[in-house]
């Protein structure tokens, strides 16, 4: 079985071509859905934060204070990179578990958006980056999220630019409203289907 990575930039719509594989009966793992769950599940990763960020990051019945951890990391890249090398492990073995649950299915979709990052592009057979111009995904995410196009370019400021991902790509899917995004999906599902027939 395949192990194909999607990533992208905030905004790319990298969300959206997962969903598209999901619809095609692709089983996908939400890398970035499994960090915000563990890290209200996951007892070692709770400990972790809480002795690196202070106990009173959660609340008495364990609820993750996710704006007051945001304000600690998001201000201070040491304290980001600390954060990311806690949660980062723990997904990447929640994802490796779950890709040995799938069955029937011949190829599986791992979605993060932190896949270079975090180095979890290692452990897949593809990765696959999907693309758009920055000015468009800064309108996307402000219309989808109702933020400021600064704390949008903020967010972008953080992640790794576009072009270096791109590099690191074995395919790429163009998001940018000019190439019809569903024909470029089903070519890649056809190659990922056949490469096992």
């Amino acid at each position: 079985m395949l192990k194909i990575g999607i990533t992208g930039g905030i905004g790319s719509g990298k969300s959206t071509v997962s969903k598209i594989f999901a619809l095609l009966g692709i089983p996908v793992f939400y890398a970035d859905e499994q960090a915000k769950s563990l890290m209200t599940t996951d007892a070692l990763l709770i400990q972790a934060i809480k002795a690196n960020f202070g106990e009173d990051v959660y609340d008495e019945h364990g609820k993750l204070y996710r704006a007051k951890l945001a304000s600690i990391v998001f201000n201070d890249a040491a304290q980001l990179k600390l954060l990311n090398s806690l949660v980062h492990p723990a997904v990447i073995n929640a994802g490796e578990r779950w890709v040995k649950q799938q069955m029937n299915c011949p190829y599986v979709i791992k979605e993060a958006a932190l896949m270079f990052e975090s180095n979890s592009y290692k452990y897949n057979d593809y990765n696959l980056i999907i693309t758009a111009p920055e000015d468009l995904r800064i309108q996307r995410v402000m219309l989808r999220d109702a933020a400021s196009e600064e704390q949008v370019r903020s967010r972008i400021e953080h992640q790794m630019p576009e072009n270096e991902k791109i590099k690191m790509a074995d395919f790429i899917i163009n998001n940018d409203e000019t190439i019809a995004v569903i024909p470029q999906i089903m070519a890649l599902h056809h190659r990922f289907t056949k490469q096992l027939v």
